[in-house]
């Protein structure tokens, strides 16, 4: 599998942008030997993770993967900008996300091809779309993680509401929540609540909490004891958990009339206007396969099978039964705006 030379978003002079397109022509870099099929993806889901899947891919069908990842903390908003940039030519067959909302985001632009998979229909409806511009698969859940060397047994967190808490004032933790799953909670409570109090409860989070550049960083303070605890992915609190660090893994507003859990899937969108139509198809076909979702959730980024078929569960998944949370994804990229301009004058952040 040959990857696509990566673009970090758009820094890039005219000139060296136009000496590196040259150069790709002249190399053949997008090319494929007469008479292969390929298929390009751009992933979102970190290439650790992805790399393996799309390895088999081609090795079971040969079909050659064109991959396209992002360098960027930013990667998804950039490689969405980049399909964005490329909606007149495009070079992407198949946007593979790590979340779901920015995926609804270029099917409201039009950008996304219907395709209905037969994979598709095992899958709950609110994690795929009905016309299939759009499929969800292998989730990850937003946790809170705590340090339990400096959060006692009696005062264990147990819902978000507990990051605006004054008494862990400077004590807990969030990701810029202008960016990937934390930007994607922000517009699911805008939806779920309303306006004002998602808005009341981000602003007293903001004066509560440590924003922190991600949710690895989150997750990792918590783990040296610089946080009592924070919120995160699920991925990325396994790993502190299997480094043996003190820290528990909670998730959240479990109890009778709380909202319940987020669990927000990777998506996978066709591009409208790709090359490689029949590829992509044949592509999704595979990533919605139930062994798909039982690698990811045994492997070390521990998701979450969407599919109710898929019998393995993931490493991060508790002995007990889950309140997961009702989520409109619908709603909530109509929220979208809103919240993003919302989280980025309160938390002065740029998107």
């Amino acid at each position: 599998m040959r990857d696509i030379p990566r673009i970090c978003g758009f820094g890039y002079g005219a000139s060296v942008l136009a000496s590196l397109l040259l150069f790709c022509i002249v190399s053949g870099c997008w090319s494929s030997p007469v008479g292969q099929e390929e298929v390009v993806v751009y992933a979102a889901l970190d290439a650790e993770f992805s790399e393996p899947i799309l390895q088999a891919f081609e090795e079971e069908t040969g079909i050659k993967v064109r991959l396209k990842t992002d360098v960027e903390s930013t990667k998804t908003v950039g490689l969405v900008n980049l399909i964005i940039h490329e909606q007149n030519r495009p070079r992407c067959d198949l946007f593979w996300n790590n979340e779901v909302l920015h995926t609804l985001r270029l099917e409201k632009q039009g950008l996304l091809r219907p395709y209905v998979s037969p994979q598709a229909a095992a899958f709950p409806e609110n994690y795929r779309s009905a016309d299939g511009t759009w499929h969800g698969l292998a989730a990850r859940a937003r946790v809170l993680l705590v340090n339990t060397d400096i959060v006692a047994e009696h005062e264990m967190p147990n819902s978000i509401h507990d990051l605006a808490d004054p008494r862990w004032k400077g004590k807990v933790g969030i990701a810029k929540p202008a960016f990937g799953t934390t930007a994607t909670h922000a517009a699911v409570l805008f939806a779920t609540w309303g306006d004002e109090q998602a808005k009341q409860f981000l602003t007293a989070v903001k004066g509560n909490a440590q924003v922190l550049g991600g949710n690895k960083q989150v997750a990792q303070s918590v783990a040296a004891g610089q946080l009592a605890f924070g919120i995160t992915d699920t991925d990325d609190a396994m790993i502190e958990v299997e480094h043996g660090f003190p820290v528990r893994i909670i998730f959240p507003d479990q109890g009778e009339g709380q909202l319940g859990t987020l669990m927000i899937p990777n998506s996978l969108g066709m591009i409208r206007g790709g090359k490689n139509p029949g590829a992509a198809e044949k592509l999704v076909d595979y990533l919605l396969r139930p062994k798909v979702e039982a690698a990811l959730a045994e492997g070390p980024s521990a998701q979450f099978p969407v599919n109710p078929a898929v019998q393995i569960r993931s490493r991060a998944m508790p002995t007990e039964a889950l309140r997961w949370m009702d989520v409109d994804f619908d709603a909530a990229v109509d929220k979208w705006d809103v919240a993003i301009e919302f989280v980025q004058q309160t938390f002065a952040v740029a998107e």
